[in-house]
């Protein structure tokens, strides 16, 4: 088992915000830490500083961390062309000496792409699966060969496919709800499947569904990480869950609604025993206030420890 902090930096918060919250989570012990590609804050409140961009944010923290892998959870495949986004994550990837991690979705924030200008086709996932293809097949193809590539939305003719990620096999993360399409393509592209924001029983339907992926293309199953992705608010006691519920806009009682991981660590340990139960090998911890340095701190040292490895 690995556990991860998940962050959503487009809520109001900086670069130093995030790099605190990187390089606490190296400190205590966590395996990676992973930031949203989004350039809008969601819902109302303060905006400032205004937003990031992931992958520069990335870079910085590849020079200011040494232990931790970094990555998106996850790229919009709207937000950049596939094969500058190749460039940029091979670069990042070089830059943290082969600690990078590649999440990719489709992009579904439509107030977001209004407000700055970007596309945002109805039909999306179709780009979604040639930029799967294209930045996997840039990194995969031989060194003094080319890449070409000729689809329903992109054409790359004769590309170098340089520069080369430090890693032989980038990580790359397919996620989603999607019955079909999404477990087909996590089965031929991914590394690692991931499923955010459900109850229990369904992500056990989740990961079933993309096992039978992989048995259909004759792909062990056991080759691709299972992983979730839940909000998460822990305290040592009722007083401080209730705090950091007040912190992110909700109550306590919204917060335990069945989906998220909240608690006391032992409650915490109980949930995660439940969720390696249905087959995760990874955890992301999803924490939504990068002021509260603390959150991360509690939870390297009072909970980390009674959790599975």
């Amino acid at each position: 088992m690995e556990y991860t902090i998940f962050t959503e930096p487009q809520q109001g918060f900086s670069y130093d915000d995030q790099l605190a919250f990187a390089q606490t989570a190296e400190r205590v012990g966590f395996d990676a830490f992973f930031r949203s590609d989004h350039y809008m804050r969601m819902g109302p409140g303060d905006a400032l500083p205004g937003p990031t961009d992931a992958w520069t944010t990335l870079a910085g923290l590849a020079r200011e961390t040494s232990r931790i892998r970094l990555g998106t959870l996850v790229s919009s495949a709207t937000h950049r062309h596939p094969a500058i986004l190749a460039i940029q994550v091979a670069q990042v990837d070089a830059m943290s000496g082969g600690r990078v991690e590649f999440g990719l979705g489709t992009g579904w924030f439509e107030a977001e792409h209004r407000a700055l200008g970007i596309p945002f086709p109805d039909k999306r996932f179709g780009r979604f699966e040639e930029q799967l293809a294209i930045v996997t097949g840039l990194w995969q193809t031989p060194i003094d060969e080319t890449f070409s590539f000729d689809g329903e939305h992109y054409r790359l003719e004769d590309a170098p496919a340089l520069p080369k990620p430090v890693q032989e096999r980038m990580p790359v993360i397919v996620g989603g709800g999607g019955a079909k399409r999404t477990p087909s393509l996590a089965a031929r592209y991914a590394t690692e499947f991931n499923i955010g924001f459900v109850a229990e029983e369904v992500i056990a339907e989740k990961f079933a569904g993309v096992r039978e992926a992989c048995e259909r293309i004759g792909r062990d199953p056991a080759t691709l990480t299972l992983s979730v992705a839940l909000p998460t608010i822990a305290g040592a006691d009722e007083a401080a869950l209730v705090r950091r519920a007040e912190n992110v806009g909700e109550t306590l009682d919204e917060a335990r609604d069945g989906t998220n991981i909240v608690g006391t660590p032992q409650e915490i340990a109980a949930k995660v025993e439940r969720l390696r139960a249905l087959g995760a090998e990874r955890v992301h911890f999803q924490l939504l206030d990068l002021r509260d340095v603390e959150h991360v701190e509690f939870l390297g040292t009072e909970v980390l420890p009674l959790l599975p490895r």
